[in-house]
């Protein structure tokens, strides 16, 4: 395991705080080598401008555009999805082909609007060729960045949507059908991996216990819990 992959972005401050003296934030866009340490970014707007010229690993080479994230920079909810798609690389925006549409509707069904109650990100910010699955490098290069928009969107609930998303950022390699609708702690933070609406798209199915069935449950608890902690 890498000093960075080490490094932990909630329990380790100091350990951040002597490195980050140490960055030269010009040349994070060019190598994974350079480590990305907490508090390194004040805004989303400059990790946006980093993304959008990175080339921390090969996607660089081949994306239109990096999708960095989109919806409020204080929502209490924040969504991570695995990688942008052709949708998504085209215009530059998380979540906006038939999958997008789907996960609209869920959020809607418990009256969550995208907009003012959600932020919407992905574990990595350029598309893979093909919409295969980012290798684990590539999850490692990407990945500094994703830890620095939690730190400072600080949300009250993450959503993991699909394997790779729970994978990406906690490391938990099951599977998604077996820890779905389950709460996870991941430093200090309440998290909870659901089905990926593509998913859903391809296994309609809304019979007790199929997958837009288990969903709906998912939604339902995610919205309950988000009450409750904003009480």
């Amino acid at each position: 395991m890498s000093t960075e992959e080490q490094m932990s972005l909630f329990d380790q401050s100091e350990l951040a705080a002597s490195t980050s003296a140490n960055v030269q934030p010009e040349l994070i866009p060019t190598s994974a080598a350079v480590p990305i340490p907490s508090g390194t970014y004040d805004s989303i707007v400059p990790i946006a401008e980093h993304c959008n010229v990175c080339q921390r690993c090969d996607l660089g080479t081949t994306r239109t555009h990096a999708v960095v994230g989109e919806g409020n920079l204080n929502a209490p909810l924040m969504i991570i999805g695995e990688a942008p798609g052709q949708n998504e690389d085209e215009t530059g925006r998380p979540f906006v082909g038939k999958a997008g549409q789907l996960l609209d509707k869920i959020l809607e069904s418990v009256k969550l609007d995208r907009k003012k109650d959600v932020y919407i990100t992905n574990i990595n910010k350029c598309r893979p060729p093909g919409n295969r699955v980012p290798t684990t490098d590539e999850v490692a290069a990407c990945k500094p960045y994703l830890l620095e928009q939690i730190r400072l969107i600080d949300p009250k609930i993450i959503l993991m949507t699909g394997a790779t998303a729970v994978k990406g950022l906690t490391g938990d390699k099951r599977g998604i059908t077996k820890i779905r609708g389950t709460w996870i702690e991941w430093e200090g933070r309440l998290c909870m991996p659901i089905l990926h609406p593509a998913y859903l798209l391809r296994n309609p199915s809304r019979e007790q216990g199929g997958p837009k069935w288990l969903m709906w449950q998912d939604i339902q608890t995610v919205r309950a819990k988000l009450d409750e902690v904003l009480s």
